[in-house]
């Protein structure tokens, strides 16, 4: 984008927040919103935003419930979702998925990640001790990315909604940048030129 121009508006719920990821929409021309985590679905829907991200952030998803009811109001208004981590896991769990906690969980900056589509792997960062389930998520959604040493959930796309999640960190900072695409997919997202 040129300088000051102003792409899309983009509401992020700030579960736990890193300011590298508003950042990376920064720099993509969005104009960043940051909303406190237990924000009602309608202060978005009614702020004239052109898309929203749910954060990262810590502990059991399960915990979140009022956050999980006020998420599922987004997806099925269906407002340009792109969701990390934390998010990730509440997403999963507003359309009826499950998570459970990890034995050990995944830590570091050098967890592969192989995204289906596209037979590759990418170098991911990840800090999390919960994990989405490929069992039991809804029809529509289709996991997309798995992590390579352990075959668990590493991301997910909700077909007929303009959804998708992953579980890795591709604002990463310090960290690796080989999925800072996604930020790139998310914008073409909202721009109606990738729909899922």
């Amino acid at each position: 984008p040129a300088e000051g121009e102003t792409l899309c508006r983009v509401a992020l719920m700030d579960y736990g927040v890193k300011a590298n990821m508003i950042r990376c929409l920064q720099n993509r021309g969005c104009e960043v919103t940051v909303f406190p985590a237990r924000t009602p679905a309608e202060a978005v829907l009614s702020g004239g935003f052109d898309g929203v991200m749910l954060s990262n952030g810590p502990g059991d998803p399960k915990d979140c419930k009022g956050i999980i009811r006020e998420i599922a109001k987004l997806y099925d208004y269906g407002m340009p979702t792109f969701a990390i981590c934390l998010g990730h896991q509440l997403m999963a769990l507003s359309q009826g998925g499950d998570t459970e906690r990890m034995k050990y969980g995944h830590r570091g900056a050098n967890h592969p990640v192989k995204f289906l589509e596209e037979d590759r792997s990418y170098i991911s960062s990840q800090n999390h001790g919960y994990m989405v389930k490929a069992e039991g998520l809804p029809r529509n959604a289709e996991v997309n990315c798995v992590n390579v040493n352990d075959g668990t959930v590493e991301g997910v796309v909700y077909h007929g909604k303009p959804v998708f999640t992953v579980q890795f960190h591709p604002e990463a900072s310090p960290g690796p940048h080989d999925t800072s695409f996604l930020f790139d997919k998310f914008i073409r997202m909202i721009e109606k030129e990738e729909l899922q």
